[in-house]
């Protein structure tokens, strides 16, 4: 097999640099810091903020406050009017166009060539890289690999600007080493209709020999239960029997991860997670079976880290990668070589370990319950779906939950909009064992819960099939990184969703 050579060479050599970063963490990012002041020196950015003047960190911290993207927007603008050397001194034409969740406010991120080759790319080789030191036999690159990706085409808005989802603008600028094994044809995998696309993707590659997929856990599982409607085959394995290797992101996998064993029932079947976003690529699970990812240090990104108590604080602190404790929630903070600097990402993470540096992610700065107090967060929801699915033998397609408020003669509750792919037997268990894994989760939850003083029984809700695909469709936010909000403070989802089980429509397949 001559590209799995190939890539066994290189494996050995990046092997050594991950190595490297994993022995010396602090010294890497310190390097990597002072080449990013030094590289965006005499943009307008750096001379807005004095960077030839920073010489530490500490220095940074005074001179660049921490930025979401709306304060961030007016150099975003620039750029996107056509200006360069404003965030970073090389030449910006691509755009991420990102939301994340069903808001209808899109971002839109600067991806430089060396966001691109350093960062996105980087990633995409390493986890290959990571995934062959374990299994020094695969054949991952003896057959083709299937890239699910965003819905949205390649859009101009000036003479040398485009748009577009992330794995759009990667999909047009992939190495060779990359195209040789991709399917579908990019002039498919572009397609702007996603429900015209995932047929097409589906007719188009399930007579191909697959090896590899890569997607949304969410939006993989439509294509594949497409596939197999089209096959009349009972499971992926009859139809691709050399798939052996899963690459996921954008979701948790907990909730699908029953789902996908019974998909492709095989002991040779491997699931690698990945943390990547339209800002960068932060993480790849390095240890197959573990659930925590390693955090990529030499990916051009320079991290910092702000625990949640200083969240929304005026001038929040945050804690260089030395200084992090294990098992506390951060956001995440990063500046970039592509242009973004103290930019507050929306994520939030945990360390699992130290020396090296392993995390989980959390949830979202945004999505979280906290109305009463129990600071609930997705990656509790998570869990405690995943249990529940195991202790009644059922399996969930997408949920989100919200608060239901206090009144006068009633007290508060979580209200939880579940649309399963197989139902429990006993709605009521489910509902228990949920409610009694988040218990044993979150402390703050539990106090909440107790003798039903603050917080009653979570109130779950069926959902018919197809519910959130319809919901999702008619936000215009199916496939990519769209995903359906898991958790919220506010109502505004859960009663949107509501609000259509008033009006009953006929659920359409993805085919029709």
């Amino acid at each position: 097999m001559p590209l799995n050579s190939v890539f066994g060479w290189f494996i050995k050599k990046r092997m050594h640099q991950i190595d490297l970063f994993m022995k010396y963490p602090v010294e890497v990012q310190g390097e990597l810091f002072r080449n990013l002041i030094d590289e965006a020196a005499l943009t307008r950015f750096g001379v807005d903020h004095k960077f030839s003047s920073i010489k530490t960190v500490e220095d940074f911290k005074k001179a660049v406050p921490i930025r979401n993207y709306e304060s961030f927007k007016e150099y975003i603008d620039l750029l996107r009017d056509g200006h360069q050397n404003v965030l970073w001194p090389s030449k910006v034409k691509w755009f991420a166009k990102s939301s994340g969740t069903t808001d209808s406010k899109s971002k839109f991120i600067p991806v430089t060539k060396e966001a691109l080759e350093e960062c996105h790319y980087k990633g995409g080789k390493d986890l290959l890289a990571l995934y062959y030191n374990q299994k020094p036999d695969a054949k991952v690159y003896s057959g083709k690999h299937l890239v699910l990706g965003g819905s949205s085409k390649i859009n101009p808005f000036n003479e040398e600007g485009y748009t577009g989802d992330l794995s759009a603008i990667i999909i047009r600028n992939l190495p060779v080493w990359a195209e040789i094994m991709r399917t579908p044809s990019r002039d498919i995998a572009l397609m702007e209709n996603w429900e015209e696309k995932i047929e097409m993707i589906a007719r188009t590659t399930m007579n191909e020999d697959i090896y590899m997929m890569a997607g949304v856990p969410s939006w993989t599982m439509v294509l594949l239960k497409r596939i197999l409607e089209l096959k009349g085959a009972e499971n992926i394995k009859e139809v691709w029997p050399n798939l052996e290797l899963f690459w996921h992101g954008g979701v948790s996998f907990k909730p699908y991860r029953d789902q996908f064993s019974r998909l492709i029932p095989s002991l040779s079947m491997n699931y690698v997670e990945t943390y990547n976003a339209s800002e960068g690529f932060f993480g790849i699970q390095d240890r197959l079976n573990a659930d925590d990812l390693l955090l990529m240090l030499d990916y051009g990104i320079f991290y910092e880290f702000m625990p949640m108590s200083e969240y929304g604080k005026d001038h929040p602190k945050t804690v260089s990668l030395q200084d992090v404790e294990l098992g506390q929630n951060y956001a995440i903070v990063i500046s970039t070589n592509g242009g973004l600097w103290r930019y507050l990402v929306g994520d939030t993470v945990r360390f699992t370990s130290k020396f090296p540096f392993r995390i989980q992610v959390s949830g979202r700065t945004r999505h979280y319950i906290n109305a009463f107090g129990e600071e609930l967060i997705v990656d509790n929801a998570d869990e405690a779906i995943r249990i529940a699915c195991l202790h009644t033998d059922a399996a969930v397609a997408d949920y989100t939950a919200a608060p239901v408020f206090m009144t006068e003669k009633s007290t508060g509750a979580h209200q939880w909009l579940i649309e399963f792919e197989r139902a429990p037997q006993d709605l009521s268990a489910f509902t228990q064992v949920l409610d009694d894994t988040l218990k044993s989760l979150n402390s703050d939850y539990e106090a909440k819960r107790a003798f039903n003083f603050i917080l009653q029984l979570p109130d779950v809700i069926a959902l018919p099939q197809g519910t959130f695909y319809r919901w999702m469709r008619d936000k215009n936010k199916l496939g990519g990184q769209h995903k359906v909000p898991r958790l919220c403070n506010e109502r505004v989802y859960v009663d949107e969703l509501l609000e259509r089980l008033k009006h009953p429509v006929e659920i359409q397949t993805v085919s029709a």
